[in-house]
C-alpha cells in the first residue's frame, strides 16, 4: 500500500506543489467543501436534527451565514492582498478565503433577491453561482495544465492519463454539484470512480440540472427515485 501512495504524493508533488498550483488547488477544494458542508448543515438544521448546532441569532435576529462569509472574504483578503506573505501562510489564507467564498455563494439568491429565498425556487440561483464559481477554479486555477506538466517529467503517456483522471474528478463533481449531490462531488475529488458514477446517475428534482435538462418523464423518475430521502 505505501507504494501507491508514495507514488500518489510524488504526482502531487510534481504537478501541484512543484508548478506553484498549490494555493489555487487548495482554494478549490476548500471551496467545494464549504459549500458541501454549509448545504448539508442547512439540511440538518431544517430537519431540526437535535445534536446538531441550529441557527446563529443575535438579539433574536438571525444571522445568515453570508454575513460570516462576508467578513472572512475582508479580513483574509486584506491580509494577502496588504502583506502577501509567503508559504505557508499565503496557502493558508486562499483556503480560509475560499471558506468564505463558499459561505457567500451559498447565499447568492439573497445578494439578488435582499430577501430570504433560501428554500425557495429563487434561491436556487445560489448551487447555479456556485457551479459557474467551481467551474472558474477548477479550471483556471488548476485545470488540465497541472497534469500536462507532470506529463513532461516522465513518460508522456502514462501521465497524459493521470491528467485526464484529474480533469475527469473535476467535471464529475461540479456535474454532481449541478446535480444536487454535493457529498458525492467532494468524495470524487479524491476518489474519481466515485464521483463519475453519480454523475452518471439521475439528478435530484430540485438541481438545476433537473430544472433545466430534465423532462416531464424523467423528472418524474427522479422525484420516485428520491422520494424516500425526502421523506
Amino acid at each position: 500500500m505505501s507504494f501507491p501512495l508514495a507514488s500518489v504524493g510524488s504526482l502531487f508533488e510534481r504537478a501541484i506543489v512543484d508548478t506553484g498550483r498549490l494555493a489555487p488547488f487548495l482554494f478549490f477544494v476548500a471551496l467545494l467543501g464549504t459549500f458541501a458542508f454549509i448545504r448539508t448543515s442547512t439540511h440538518m438544521i431544517r430537519a431540526q436534527v437535535s445534536w446538531w448546532p441550529g441557527n446563529v441569532s443575535v438579539g433574536g435576529t438571525h444571522v445568515h451565514h453570508l454575513v460570516w462569509g462576508i467578513l472572512a472574504m475582508l479580513v483574509f483578503g486584506y491580509v494577502g492582498v496588504v502583506h502577501e506573505p509567503g508559504s505557508p501562510w499565503h496557502e493558508i489564507l486562499s483556503v480560509l478565503f475560499a471558506i468564505g467564498a463558499g459561505l457567500t455563494l451559498d447565499e447568492f439568491a439573497l445578494w439578488l433577491e435582499l430577501k430570504d429565498v433560501y428554500w425557495e425556487k429563487a434561491g436556487r440561483k445560489s448551487i447555479d453561482a456556485m457551479i459557474v464559481a467551481g467551474c472558474l477554479a477548477g479550471i483556471v486555477l488548476v485545470g488540465f495544465t497541472a497534469g500536462v506538466d507532470v506529463a513532461s517529467a516522465v513518460e508522456g503517456e502514462v501521465f497524459a492519463l493521470v491528467g485526464s483522471f484529474g480533469v475527469l474528478g473535476i467535471g464529475a463533481a461540479l456535474l454532481n454539484a449541478a446535480k444536487q449531490k454535493f457529498g458525492v462531488a467532494l468524495t470524487g475529488l479524491l476518489l474519481w470512480p466515485v464521483g463519475a458514477v453519480g454523475a452518471a446517475r439521475l439528478a435530484k428534482p430540485r438541481s438545476s440540472w433537473a430544472r433545466y435538462l430534465y423532462r416531464d418523464s424523467k423528472l418524474e423518475r427522479s422525484r420516485e427515485r428520491y422520494s424516500s430521502h425526502d421523506g
